[in-house]
């Protein structure tokens, strides 16, 4: 109904049972693996990868140097609306002038593909994140690249959907995102075919993440946590070069 904020829908049983009231349905699915090229197949990975590298971050900087200044908040209802995202904002809980790193499993197309390393997202299908802060996390990819040979990321827009880091970004936080490219986003197969060809042929699948991704997530999280303070920001680059060749402008111009 119009009135009603989300979709409804009846579910007709084949036989009788007790369901209780409140029940939360899932698809019927195989069991979660790893398959031979490492990727995990499982019911959900979507947002459950994000926070499970996010705790494992949180875990190895606390062990490392106590973790002081960085907090992992998890939020509820995020594909309805955001509404957990939005409540952190209206509510004050997130102290000013934090800067927010969201994370996210978002919809692997052929330029984000999945192995290719957790993705520095630029920006969704709505808007582009901070850009200083986007530019300092890809700034601290690049230097874990030089020091760890397995580790490998990709930096993107990321158009498939929309994520937290615009909510916090439209109530005027620092905010970016970092994400694993997505199989079967939403656990809709072939989508890419469904969505060009035949949509009365819609299924649906187990997601899919690289395992690699998810590590290298790991590493990313934990080396901004120990580095991100430290990243250049761009307008010095930019100061830098007009220090150096400024000069240009104030040539006279002559004529041959």
């Amino acid at each position: 109904q119009d009135s009603e904020p989300l979709r409804q829908c009846e579910v007709r049983l084949n036989n009788p049972i007790e369901v209780p009231l409140g029940t939360v349905g899932t698809w019927d699915l195989p069991e979660q693996y790893i398959d031979d090229e490492g990727i995990l197949h499982t019911n959900a990975c979507d947002d459950l990868a994000a926070v499970a590298a996010a705790l494992c971050a949180l875990d190895v900087l606390r062990e490392a140097t106590g973790g002081q200044g960085i907090h992992v908040l998890l939020t509820r209802a995020e594909e309805v609306g955001f509404i957990g995202a939005t409540a952190s904002c209206k509510l004050g809980w997130i102290p000013s002038g934090a800067q927010m790193l969201t994370l996210e499993n978002s919809r692997s197309f052929p330029d984000s593909p999945i192995g290719g390393g957790p993705i520095v997202r630029v920006g969704d299908k709505v808007s582009t994140f901070s850009p200083e802060l986007t530019a300092g996390v890809a700034q601290v990819a690049a230097e874990l690249t030089k020091s760890d040979v397995s580790f490998n990321y990709q930096r993107k827009l990321m158009p498939g959907g929309t994520c937290e880091a615009t909510v916090f970004f439209s109530y005027g936080y620092d905010a970016t995102c970092v994400c694993l490219p997505l199989g079967n986003y939403h656990n809709q197969s072939d989508l890419a075919q469904v969505e060009s060809e035949a949509p009365d042929r819609a299924t649906v699948g187990l997601e899919y993440i690289a395992v690699a991704d998810f590590h290298n997530l790991v590493k990313l999280l934990v080396a901004c946590g120990d580095h991100l303070s430290e990243a250049t920001p761009y307008m010095k680059t930019i100061e830098m070069y007009y220090d150096q060749v400024g000069w240009v402008i104030e040539r006279p111009a002559f004529s041959c």
